[in-house]
């Protein structure tokens, strides 16, 4: 539970920086968890998809597009299209975390936070990125 907690509050994070178009700096970290005051692995694991996010948004950026089809990155709610990108960040650069696991996850943060199709769209492009990049595992993906 303290991941997904962790993956919440990375998504929120990433949701202020896309709409400032700003970056993770210090000061923005420093005033979210302020008002959260997470444990300090929670904190830790939220800061890791943050900046590993934000460090590679370009490629992760480049297969979104190429993956959702008749779709652009501005036109896809903010919430989806943060929650695909720190979902693609895990798939793409964090290998002990099982693609099936960061899917499943992502399905549930964006039905939690985004409308009602969300979990539908998200899980729909994330399946052809990780069949695209060779990640997927074993693990069954829920439609």
């Amino acid at each position: 539970m303290k991941r997904r907690k962790a993956r919440e509050h990375a998504l929120q994070i990433l949701f202020q920086i896309d709409i400032k178009k700003g970056k993770p700096s210090a000061a923005i970290l420093k005033h979210f968890w302020a008002e959260y005051q997470p444990d300090d692995e929670v904190k830790a694991f939220a800061e890791e998809i943050v900046k590993g996010t934000f460090k590679h948004v370009a490629k992760i950026n480049e297969l979104i597009q190429e993956c959702a089809q008749n779709w652009t990155l501005e036109r896809m709610a903010v919430v989806d299209r943060n929650v695909l990108r720190m979902a693609i960040y895990e798939i793409l650069y964090r290998m002990d975390i099982p693609t099936s696991v960061t899917i499943n996850e992502a399905i549930e943060i964006a039905k939690k936070f985004g409308t009602d199709e969300s979990g539908a769209f998200v899980n729909g492009i994330l399946d052809r990125v990780a069949r695209l990049t060779g990640k997927l595992d074993e693990g069954k993906i829920e439609e």
